[in-house]
């Protein structure tokens, strides 16, 4: 239940206010009585499938897209391609390499895609670690991603 609560009161957060980090999401939940940590808002913006877009008073602002049809994924698709600025391997190993700001929201969208032999994804500022489960299915997902940029 309580996380349930958490969970809300972060959506109505990021509707009425420009949050750009997880310390300040951390720090304005605080103030609502909601005691947590970074490493639970860390992993609510993942359950939560939050991801940044571009703020009007700050650089960058956290954002969620309720609806399940297919302009979710085509929005993201064209941050996707937007910002990735290279797609490397080795084993099996993938780094992406993006824009400044950027690792989360490719992240995010990596993550949709839901592919089998991921194993499991870590995003950085402007970059995203990918872990694919053996190294012959590296290069099929390095060349899966490089085709929807």
């Amino acid at each position: 239940m309580y996380r349930n609560a958490r969970q809300q009161k972060i959506l109505e957060l990021i509707a009425s206010m420009e949050i750009d980090t997880q310390e300040e999401l951390c720090n304005e939940l605080n103030k609502l009585n909601f005691n947590v940590t970074q490493a639970t808002i860390s992993r609510d913006i993942k359950e939560l499938r939050l991801y940044k877009i571009a703020g009007d008073a700050k650089k960058y602002k956290y954002a969620y897209i309720e609806n399940s049809d297919n302009t979710v994924q085509d929005k993201m698709l064209t941050l996707f391609r937007e910002c990735v600025v290279s797609i490397k391997y080795a084993n099996n190993i993938i780094m992406i390499k993006t824009m400044r700001g950027n690792g989360g929201t490719s992240c995010v969208f990596i993550d949709s895609l839901e592919l089998e032999e991921i194993i499991g994804t870590i995003a950085g500022d402007d970059n995203v670690l990918i872990v694919v489960d053996t190294n012959e299915n590296t290069p099929k997902v390095a060349a899966k991603l490089k085709e929807y940029i």
